[in-house]
C-alpha cells in the first residue's frame, strides 16, 4: 500500500472533524458521547456501528431464536445502535428484524436499511414493498441497489419514490470486493447518497480509490464484511491483544478491528452482524473513547499482517 493510499481528502478531512463529539449539530447519539458521522447530503449524524443482519438473523420461525434475535435487537438499541442493515437475499432476515421492531417499540433511533434485488423493475417495486411490511416501518430511511443488479432501473423507481417522500436516501452496493471499476461509475450518479461496500484491516483495496472517492462526491459509506466473515477472529484466536491498544481504547478484538474502520474519515458506519448479546456489547464498545490516528491505523493494519 502507498502512502497516499493513507492520505485523506480535503473533505474527507473536514467530515471527519466534523464527526467529533459536540461539532455541529448533535444527535442523541453524539450528545451521549457515542461516535456519530455526519450523512454528507443532509447533516443527519449516524452512530458509527450498525448492525448487519446477513446469516445472523436468518432463523426462520424458530420462536426461541426470534425472541433471542428480538434480545440482541434490543441491546443494540441500549447501546445507542442506530442502523440496521438487511436485504431480501437474506432468508427470513427481514421477517425476523420485523418481528424484533415490534417487540421493541421502533425506537426513535432506528435507520432502517435494506436493498432490492431482482432482475425487473417491476418485481423491485413488488419485492421493496414487501420488504416494508416485513420490517413493519411506514417508510425507509435507505433502499440500495444490491451488488448493482438492474441498477438503472431500480434507481428509477428509488428516484421516484424518494420525490414523492416515501424513501429519504438512494444508495447502492458490492460485495466481496467485485466490480470495482463499474461501482465507481454507478457512485457518479448525482442522487446517490449512501455507497456500501467492503473494507476492513486486511481487505483494504478500497483505500485507493472507493473512499478518496466517496468523500470527493459527498457520499456516506458503509462498510460490510468488517470481521472478513469472522475470518479475522480466527486469525487473532488465542493471540493476546497488543497492550497498545489500550492507548486507542480497544478493549477486545472487535473494537480493535472496528476502530480501524471508523477512524478512517471518509466511513460513515460500519455495520458487523452478530447473533450474540455479549458480542453486540463488544461491537457497540467501538463507540466510545479515542480513535486511531494515521500512524496508528498503520501499526493495526500490521500488527494484524504479522499474525
Amino acid at each position: 500500500m502507498t502512502e497516499q493510499s493513507w492520505r485523506p481528502t480535503r473533505r474527507a478531512v473536514l467530515g471527519g472533524l466534523a464527526a467529533l463529539p459536540f461539532a455541529g449539530q448533535m444527535s442523541r447519539a453524539a450528545a451521549s458521547g457515542l461516535l456519530t458521522r455526519a450523512v454528507p447530503v443532509s447533516g443527519e449524524r449516524l452512530p458509527a456501528i450498525g448492525m448487519g443482519t446477513w446469516i445472523t438473523f436468518n432463523v426462520g420461525d424458530d420462536a426461541a431464536l426470534r425472541a433471542q434475535r428480538s434480545q440482541v435487537l434490543q441491546a443494540f438499541f441500549d447501546a445507542g445502535g442506530g442502523m440496521i442493515d438487511s436485504s431480501p437475499m437474506y432468508g427470513s432476515a427481514e421477517a425476523v428484524i420485523g418481528h424484533g421492531l415490534a417487540k421493541t417499540g421502533q425506537p426513535a433511533s432506528l435507520f432502517s436499511a435494506t436493498k432490492v434485488w431482482t432482475w425487473s423493475q417491476a418485481g423491485g417495486v413488488e419485492e421493496m414493498e414487501e420488504s416494508r411490511q416485513l420490517w413493519g416501518v411506514d417508510r425507509f430511511d435507505l433502499l440500495q441497489v444490491h451488488n448493482l443488479l438492474s441498477w438503472e432501473s431500480h434507481l428509477e423507481t428509488l428516484r421516484g419514490m424518494k420525490g414523492e417522500g416515501r424513501l429519504r436516501y438512494i444508495g447502492i452496493t458490492t460485495s466481496h470486493g467485485r466490480r470495482h471499476e463499474d461501482f465507481e461509475t454507478v457512485m457518479r450518479q448525482p442522487d446517490i447518497d449512501f455507497v456500501q461496500f467492503t473494507y476492513n484491516v486486511l481487505d483494504r483495496e478500497a483505500e485507493d480509490r472507493l473512499l478518496p472517492l466517496a468523500a470527493d462526491l459527498g457520499k456516506a459509506v458503509i462498510i460490510n464484511r468488517p470481521f472478513r466473515r469472522g475470518a479475522l477472529f480466527d486469525r487473532v484466536a488465542g493471540q493476546p491483544l497488543p497492550a497498545w491498544a489500550s492507548e486507542i481504547d480497544c478493549a477486545n478484538w472487535a473494537q480493535f478491528f472496528l476502530k480501524f474502520i471508523v477512524s478512517h474519515p471518509a466511513v460513515t458506519c460500519a455495520i458487523p452482524a452478530t447473533s450474540r448479546i455479549d458480542h453486540m456489547a463488544e461491537n457497540m464498545g467501538a463507540l466510545h473513547g479515542r480513535l486511531p490516528d494515521t500512524a496508528e491505523r498503520r501499526r493495526m493494519a500490521a500488527a494484524v499482517e504479522a499474525l
